[in-house]
């Protein structure tokens, strides 16, 4: 029995998802039930109760839960300890934001981070900014740079690093879709929309469509990410309702076939920050990565 055996075993008990666990801790199904296997031929009991739609722990399994998340807990504070006996910190921080974010507002705290604490290294993940907080809740990333929701999880920390207003963005190029949004009283109603699936973005569209009483909106689509939605916006599919640093930071030939259009009342910016599990403060990279921060009281 070894620390990422227990960590394996930990993630997957709290997920309760062979898929899920597989995916957030970087093996294969077929490894992450091996080595649950070998973790339950130790012991002599089963840890999990497994059927095709759930996974329960077993009650030999939440003994072993208990003795993990102690165990784990011993180890990062020995690490803890070992580190501060060393001259300057090291080991791997696992960042996720999107692709946008890594471009505006990731390198004004990383280059920070990298001049004081050069011996780290850092994981990127990118994707869809509207999945930061879920990614780190299970501990797929240490941090990650999101949209701050309406209700932050109790068990999640928040930094404001900056304030992001929405444009309402149409293709520039002759189309329907450009037809229909540049008449003199455009019936919104009928114009086609392409949504994000979750995130701010989502909900404050949504306030949108009610204040301007919209109450059967065309939706083109639902997609994942920002970036992909200004893209499908330059070919005509729809308009869309967009943080203005995903339009700023879209390549020259995209910018090029978008144009911003001025119906944006009561649009609220949302605020973009830093968060991690309060918990994890207590280690030391993710300490001294959420020091830096401008607000990380919040």
């Amino acid at each position: 029995m070894d620390i990422r055996d227990l960590q394996l075993f930990l993630h997957l008990a709290e997920s309760c998802h062979f898929g899920r666990t597989s995916k957030a801790m970087h093996v294969s199904p077929s490894t992450l039930s091996r080595q649950i296997q070998r973790l339950e031929d130790q012991l002599g009991h089963p840890l999990f109760i497994r059927d095709n739609r759930s996974v329960k722990l077993t009650q030999a399994g939440e003994h072993l839960k208990q003795f993990a998340q102690q165990t784990l807990l011993q180890y990062q504070q020995l690490k803890h300890a070992l580190n501060q006996q060393s001259p300057s910190l090291s080991g791997e921080l696992h960042l996720f934001c999107s692709v946008t974010a890594a471009y505006s507002h990731l390198p004004q705290v990383l280059d920070k981070f990298r001049a004081l604490h050069p011996l780290v290294e850092i994981k990127l993940t990118t994707g869809d900014a509207a999945d930061a907080v879920d990614k780190v809740e299970t501990k797929e990333a240490d941090l990650g740079i999101a949209g701050k929701p309406e209700k932050l999880p109790d068990n999640v920390r928040f930094a404001k690093i900056g304030e992001i207003p929405l444009v309402l963005i149409a293709p520039s190029l002759p189309c329907a879709v450009r037809s229909m949004v540049t008449e003199d009283d455009p019936d919104w109603s009928s114009v086609p929309f392409i949504l994000p699936e979750h995130g701010p973005s989502r909900k404050r569209i949504e306030l949108w469509f009610k204040r301007h009483h919209i109450h059967n909106p065309v939706i083109y689509a639902t997609v994942s990410g920002h970036e992909a939605i200004v893209s499908m916006v330059a070919l005509g599919c729809g308009i869309a309702l967009i943080p203005s640093v995903v339009v700023d930071n879209s390549p020259e030939p995209v910018r090029s076939r978008i144009s911003q259009l001025d119906n944006i009342s009561m649009v609220e910016p949302f605020e973009l920050g830093v968060c991690l599990l309060s918990k994890r403060l207590s280690e030391p990279l993710v300490k001294a990565f959420w020091e830096l921060l401008p607000e990380h009281s919040i």
